[in-house]
């Protein structure tokens, strides 16, 4: 069921109710009982399966391995100007 949002004129608070979507409009304020009206907000919603960044676009395309041992900024001892690390310009 969907989630509404909606303000009341009166005592101007704003409250959230799951409502069916044949239901009829909510008129009074639980609060106050002073007229409310409907609000038009962003709607949320979460993009899952195959085709999306987390699942696709972040993987590696050329298949080479990791490179491993230590990062040159731990041989040098200077972790300032380095990119890779993430403790890097703190």
């Amino acid at each position: 069921m969907p989630i509404y949002e909606y303000r009341c004129d009166r005592c101007d608070d704003e409250f959230e109710v799951t409502q069916k979507i044949t239901d009829a409009p909510l008129t009074e304020c639980p609060r106050c009982n002073g007229p409310v009206h409907k609000l038009i907000s962003q709607s949320s919603f979460v993009l899952k399966g195959s085709g999306w960044y987390l699942t696709d676009y972040a993987r590696k395309t050329d298949n080479k391995p990791a490179k491993k041992g230590k990062p040159a900024c731990s041989e040098s001892g200077s972790k300032a100007a380095c990119s890779t690390c993430p403790s890097s310009g703190d």
